[in-house]
Formats: C-alpha cells, structure tokens, sequence
C-alpha cells in the first residue's frame, strides 16, 4: 500500500468517525466542590482547644485542607514541643489517606511493626498513631484534624470535638 493510499485511508476514518455529542464531553474543571477555609480551620481549632482544656490537656492542634496542607496550629501552653510534628503528621495522614488514624490493620489486631515501619520509610511524614481525624462535608473529605498530648483516644476525642462544632455550624448557615 502506498503512503498516499494510507493517507487518504486515514483522512476517511477520522472524517466517517462519530462525533461526541456536547452532552457526552466530560467536565474539565469540578465546580462542585466544597473547601476548608480559613476561618472554618480555626473555629475547629478553638473548638478543639476548648475540649482540650475541659480534658484538662495541653495539645498541639493542627487542622489541614484536603491535600494535607497547614490552615492553623496551636500549641496550648504547658503542651510537648515534641507533639507539634506528631500532631501535623497525624493530621496529614488522616487527609491524605482519607481516614482517621490509627493501628494497622485497622479491622484487626493492631501489628506494632507494620506501623513502626510504615512511619519509618514514610521519614515520618504518615502515622498510624490514633489522633488524626478527617473532616467531611457532603461526601466531601475537606481537610483533617491532628492532636497530640493526651492518649490517642483523648487526641481523637479533641479532634472530633472541634469538627463537631464546623459541622453543626455549617449546618445552621443552610
């Protein structure tokens, strides 16, 4: 076959080939999209500090937006300096694996070296400490909470308790 003949035959498959509807093209950009601000970070972040201070704790809070990047920290005072890193990677690792944090399996029996190890080839960027907690909103993961300073439920408790509060608010402004 020639490469004229092969030429012309593949003008005519890109020519008698259907064309997609406008309706059938896929979006570009996602409009929908819910996102962590600011302002939301830190009325997390004094709701957490509150529940903290009713524990009777002094923790390191961060509060991250959905790809793990710092909105607000706190370090309360009396709080480890040692807990400021474990709380950001805590918070890091709830956005970005999409869940909360704790020993893996996460079904099962918690296997210490698994989660020693994942930690240590992570550089310490990923935990499987308890404390780290992701917000969601309409199905949405929008950021994460991270503490550190009590034990790692209380840690979570703190979390949860100021995502508690940005959720009921954002339910009363509806």
């Amino acid at each position: 076959m020639s490469l004229s003949r092969i030429v012309l035959v593949s003008v005519a498959l890109v020519l008698l080939s259907p064309v997609a509807p406008a309706q059938d093209k896929k979006p570009l950009v996602s409009r929908e999209r819910v996102q962590l601000n600011l302002a939301g970070a830190e009325t997390v972040l004094e709701a957490a500090k509150k529940k903290a201070a009713e524990l009777g704790l002094a923790c390191n809070i961060a509060v991250v937006d959905d790809g793990g990047h710092l909105l607000s920290f706190a370090r309360m005072d009396g709080a480890r300096p040692a807990s400021a890193a474990t709380a950001l990677t805590k918070a890091v690792s709830a956005a970005t694996f999409r869940q909360e944090t704790g020993p893996l399996p996460p079904k099962g029996e918690p296997d210490v070296l698994l989660s020693l190890s994942i930690q240590n080839a992570s550089g310490g960027k990923v935990t499987t400490l308890k404390g780290g907690v992701p917000i969601v909103i309409d199905g949405q993961l929008i950021g994460a909470v991270g503490v550190g300073g009590g034990t790692g439920e209380q840690d979570a408790e703190v979390a949860r308790a100021g995502i508690r509060v940005l959720l009921d608010a954002v339910r009363e402004k509806k």
